[in-house]
């Protein structure tokens, strides 16, 4: 695997290899918090609250459009009055109904299941809003169905659209009383991600950049994203996804403590150390365990060998004492294995503020990993063929 570790301190050549323009789209986010929010309010979604708090909140979309369910999801919590529940498939759940509310999301407003979903919201009677381009055949059944259209500001690559996919799920909620979060949470998740953008701006030097320094650990590796937290689970997740759409290139996501205590036997497969490591016990599978990853290592080179590297997302805010033991003990078991570890905490008071701050390096990371591997983001995001991004 060629990485091309002086483009990422190479302005001019990022910006010619950045043929879609993802450095300069991620470094909107803020932008997008703001003026989503602002558009959401225009649009009416505070309607949503006249008949009162709703028995659940169905959030439907798929694609590059799902994870804006898992961001309202993940930062209302435990602590939410009524159940926040993703859904991406056709239709709705057969118990939905006039006593719940839908929120569907599509950033290209043709996703077949999100349209049906919104038929179906339409003829059960819930109570329906929907995020979404203008001009597009989503928003022409939210204008059938009467329902809080908030049309999505520009267009711009799918996975560098979150913020605006999400924001606008924010405020629906907040008026209906599912989360707290108003407009403060709002800025200051906003003010967090134009740090960030700062902090990971192309001009600067990988030394001081942390998402170069991040991607630098990325490639050439194979991730295991794990999560401590909700929230943390969800960034773990849109981790896989930058890195699979904007750099083609896999990743694993878990959490502790499920699947992290599966996935934890990973540490001493054919993608880990292979010899046990100084803390491991001995007997006849772990000697099937060293047996397997000679084989793999025998035929081939040691440079070409990928690495096995673990990415813990840290949320000290919100994380059960009996967790955060746990991954204290990932680090020092993985180290024990000769498995690498990069730990990245998330920062900030709130929980959108906390979940921006590890989506806002993650997203840069993705960009600059596909860059640095030579990855032209054009092609890697026209491959349809599993349908239109939603």
């Amino acid at each position: 695997m060629n990485v091309d570790e002086p483009i990422l301190d190479d302005a001019r050549r990022l910006e010619a290899a950045d043929t879609l323009n993802l450095l300069p789209n991620t470094a909107s986010a803020a932008r997008q918090v703001r003026e989503s929010w602002r558009l959401a309010q225009e649009a009416g979604v505070g309607s949503l609250a006249a008949d009162g708090r709703p028995r659940a909140v169905v959030v439907v979309g798929v694609g590059a459009s799902a994870l804006a369910g898992d961001v309202l999801d993940a930062v209302a919590g435990q602590a939410a009055p009524v159940p926040v529940i993703a859904h991406h498939r056709h239709g709705l759940p057969g118990w939905a109904g006039v006593a719940d509310v839908i929120l569907a999301v599509s950033v290209s407003g043709t996703s077949a299941e999100t349209l049906s979903a919104v038929e179906e919201a339409h003829r059960r009677g819930c109570r329906l809003a929907v995020v979404g381009p203008a001009d597009s055949p989503l928003s022409h059944l939210a204008e059938l169905a009467r329902a809080p259209f908030v049309a999505l500001p520009e267009a711009r690559p799918a996975y560098t659209g979150l913020w605006s996919l999400a924001v606008p799920l924010l405020a629906a909620a907040a008026a209906l009383g599912v989360h707290r979060e108003g407009e403060a949470a709002i800025e200051a998740a906003a003010v967090r991600l134009e740090a960030m953008a700062t902090r990971c701006r192309p001009t600067s030097e990988s030394f001081v950049n942390p998402a170069k320094t991040l991607a630098l650990e990325l490639a050439g590796a194979l991730p295991l994203w794990w999560g401590t937290t909700r929230l943390t689970e969800v960034a773990a997740t849109r981790a896989a996804g930058v890195l699979a759409v904007s750099a083609g290139y896999p990743a694993l996501v878990g959490a502790l403590p499920h699947p992290a205590e599966e996935q934890v036997a990973l540490f001493r497969g054919a993608f880990g150390s292979g010899n046990g490591g100084a803390g491991s016990a001995g007997g006849d599978g772990d000697a099937a365990d060293d047996d397997l990853a000679d084989f793999f290592r025998d035929r081939v080179d040691d440079e070409a060998v990928v690495r096995l590297r673990l990415i813990l997302l840290r949320d000290p805010a919100g994380e059960h004492p009996e967790i955060a033991r746990a991954a204290e003990r990932a680090v020092v078991l993985a180290g024990e294995h000769g498995v690498g570890v990069t730990e990245l905490r998330a920062e900030g008071t709130a929980p959108l503020e906390r979940l921006a701050s590890l989506i806002g390096l993650i997203d840069f990371a993705g960009s600059y990993v596909g860059l640095a591997l030579g990855v032209d983001p054009g092609a890697a995001l026209r491959l349809r063929e599993l349908g239109t991004p939603r």
